[in-house]
């Protein structure tokens, strides 16, 4: 099944309920806070998927994925891989991109920080992956600063690789990381599928809410599943980083200008813990 969000009109009581979303109607902020998720069908234009796609390949075959996941491996390095996701020109512009970052800000109804950005390419056959959350912890301990992933389907989702599986409101129930993934993507009771959506759609879970990657039929002839998803934290307390080499990152954030001057703390270092290792 593909679920859609709800329209503002649902909540009139919730002041905070409408959130902007070019070429779709009104989202409702309730729906995120209730169930952990909102879905953004199309929310990429055509022509920025189209250099997404390319970017993906390259960072693939060329082994530069590989490259980046050996960086992080190295936990007490500090030196970053040849490339990084973001120096990537189209990659930058989606962490960026103005209607997402909006959504994000209405969500998160403060300031927010940029955490980390992923980027992969599955074939047809790829495994699934097993129930988890991720979420880091902040020096607060405050379960209430949010941290949104931002999952994008660059062409969709059609049934055929890997559907979204998720368990709305698990977000309110604190839990390791790992608590679930000895149930592989097994089904849980109250999960929601998502296995159908348009090319270049978005969807914002609260990286505390129970997910899975839910293994396909994969028939011959089945597109690849481009993959890039994206983290991002409400300031007020210190996170986690997911890398080591997260100062340099930030660091050529900045250099590149991607904020556009109209984001100042997404790329500040502050709001940042010293790099551990997640448990």
């Amino acid at each position: 099944m593909s679920t859609l969000p709800t329209t503002a009109e649902e909540h009139p009581e919730n002041p905070r309920a409408s959130l902007t979303f070019e070429g779709n109607t009104l989202l409702s902020a309730r729906q995120f806070t209730d169930s952990g998720y909102i879905v953004l069908p199309g929310l990429i234009p055509e022509s920025l998927q189209d250099r997404l796609r390319p970017e993906v390949d390259r960072w693939v075959d060329d082994g530069l994925r590989s490259r980046s996941i050996a960086a992080c491996a190295d936990h007490g390095a500090e030196t970053p891989p040849p490339l990084m996701e973001l120096e990537m020109p189209a990659h930058g512009e989606l962490l960026t991109y103005e209607p997402l970052l909006r959504v994000i800000a209405d969500l998160m109804g403060a300031p927010f920080v940029f955490h980390h950005l992923h980027s992969d390419r599955h074939g047809p056959g790829v495994p699934g992956k097993p129930w988890h959350h991720d979420r880091e912890p902040n020096d607060r301990g405050d379960p209430e600063l949010l941290m949104v992933h931002a999952l994008h389907y660059l062409g969709g989702l059609d049934g055929t690789i890997g559907s979204l599986a998720m368990v709305p409101g698990s977000h309110r129930r604190p839990r390791s990381k790992s608590a679930f993934a000895h149930l592989g993507s097994a089904e849980l009771p109250g999960e929601v599928v998502i296995d159908t959506l348009p090319p270049g759609s978005t969807v914002l879970i609260n990286s505390a809410l129970l997910h899975a990657r839910r293994p396909a039929p994969s028939p011959a002839g089945a597109a690849p599943r481009y993959f890039v998803d994206a983290c991002y934290c409400q300031t007020g307390a210190r996170w986690r980083p997911a890398k080591p080499y997260w100062r340099q990152m930030l660091a050529t954030a900045r250099t590149l200008g991607l904020d556009g001057g109209r984001w100042p703390e997404l790329f500040a270092e502050r709001h940042f813990t010293e790099y551990a290792r997640s448990a």
